[in-house]
């Protein structure tokens, strides 16, 4: 941890260009849940709520809310693709709230949204595991050198079992400087 005097180890800055990516991923993912739902604009109103954090403007309750309706939106589908585009959506409207402090926690925060993302547009494909390699290319190569700064001032992820573990684990060893 810091000294009382130190400065957080993240900035608003920081947490800005965080939710950048996440918008990034969670937008890519979008067309997968709005194709199972398409009458169902929650995740999209979460990611334009983290947008409007991202270009500037406050964390509010608007945000907090979008969410919240973000996850309801997950909760109540079934398809597993969709429901993981969904939470790419929650993650990214999250981003602002990732916390300023030195723990091994909030690496998940910032990679959250595009193992999501990953899950959303490789589950139901031909070949999955080929579909997963390249969204994983594809949204490491999305990611912005102030990305990289940040994850690796970020205490990093250890290997756990699970796949969406596996993910964070793998965007985590990518992504750091």
């Amino acid at each position: 941890m810091y000294e009382d005097n130190a400065p957080p180890l993240l900035s608003e800055d920081d947490l800005r260009q965080i939710t950048r990516w996440a918008i990034l991923c969670a937008a890519r993912a979008l067309p997968v849940f709005e194709a199972i739902v398409p009458g169902d604009p929650r995740p999209r109103e979460a990611i334009a709520a983290a947008a409007a954090f991202a270009e500037g403007g406050p964390r509010t309750a608007a945000l907090r809310k979008a969410a919240w309706g973000a996850q309801a939106a997950a909760r109540a589908v079934d398809d597993p693709a969709a429901k993981a585009a969904a939470r790419a959506a929650i993650a990214a409207a999250g981003a602002p709230y990732t916390h300023p402090i030195e723990s091994p926690h909030q690496i998940n925060h910032v990679l959250g949204p595009a193992a999501y993302a990953i899950q959303a547009l490789s589950l139901g494909a031909d070949d999955e595991a080929a579909a997963t390699e390249i969204e994983l290319r594809q949204l490491i190569a999305l990611a912005s050198p102030e990305i990289r700064r940040i994850v690796g001032k970020l205490p990093g992820r250890k290997p756990s079992k699970g796949a969406f573990h596996a993910l964070l684990y793998r965007l985590d060893m990518a992504l750091r400087p």
